[in-house]
């Protein structure tokens, strides 16, 4: 069964202050990976911002959707999603019991059912939501979720349930998963994290599925 992705990552001696500038190395590097090399990407570009106060059951206090392809009027359309000045101003205001929500957009290969029996593959656009937690939202639940938290979304992409997967599907998959890993080793490598922790909301051992898909794969 399909299962929510995360990425949860957690930084040394961690204030409040220096949220937005954490959220904008785990971007970067989102966007490094994102881009794949394409300058001027929209892939590496913010695409929605929003600020929830005190809990998920609260609106937004903030949003704002960008443009990032040719139905944008104005420089500012595109201004706004780079992640520096995106980030500052949904942060503009930093209060404990906040969290700041980016969207951004990465290539996966997505499969679709197209028959009973085959599955195909397209190399779609996919969400990505990066969030950053205030100490106090939601009863402090970054102890769990990370200062920052990234949802991938369900992990089909990169551990589809289907044992027989022909060479195509296998190479769509490996592709994904190396994704996965390059962003994963990436922030570990040049955000100064103290901890990361991929998960799935079922709690089933991610890294054991991930290793048990390659082992099938090769």
């Amino acid at each position: 069964m399909a299962d929510q992705l995360y990425l949860s990552l957690w930084f040394p001696n961690f204030r409040l202050q220096a949220l937005p500038d954490a959220l904008v190395g785990v971007m970067r590097q989102f966007a490094v990976i994102a881009k794949d090399g394409k300058p001027g990407s929209e892939f590496g570009r913010v695409a929605a911002a929003s600020t929830y106060p005190i809990n998920w059951t609260e609106s937004p206090t903030y949003q704002r959707i960008y443009v990032n392809d040719e139905r944008a009027q104005t420089s500012a359309d595109t201004e706004g999603s780079i992640i520096e000045n995106a980030v500052a101003e949904a942060t503009e205001q930093l209060h404990d019991d906040m969290a700041y929500e980016f969207e951004m957009r990465w290539m996966l290969w997505l499969p679709d059912a197209a028959g009973d029996l085959d599955i195909a593959w397209r190399l779609e656009p996919a969400k990505v939501r990066i969030t950053g937690f205030g100490p106090d939202f939601d009863d402090g639940s970054y102890e769990q979720n990370g200062h920052i938290r990234v949802d991938f979304g369900l992990d089909t992409p990169w551990v589809l349930e289907d044992e027989e997967l022909d060479t195509d599907a296998a190479d769509r998959i490996k592709q994904n998963v190396e994704k996965l890993l390059a962003f994963t080793l990436s922030v570990e490598k040049h955000c100064g994290i103290s901890s990361r922790l991929l998960w799935t909301e079922s709690g089933e051992p991610l890294a054991e599925k991930l290793i048990a898909r390659l082992q099938r794969l090769n």
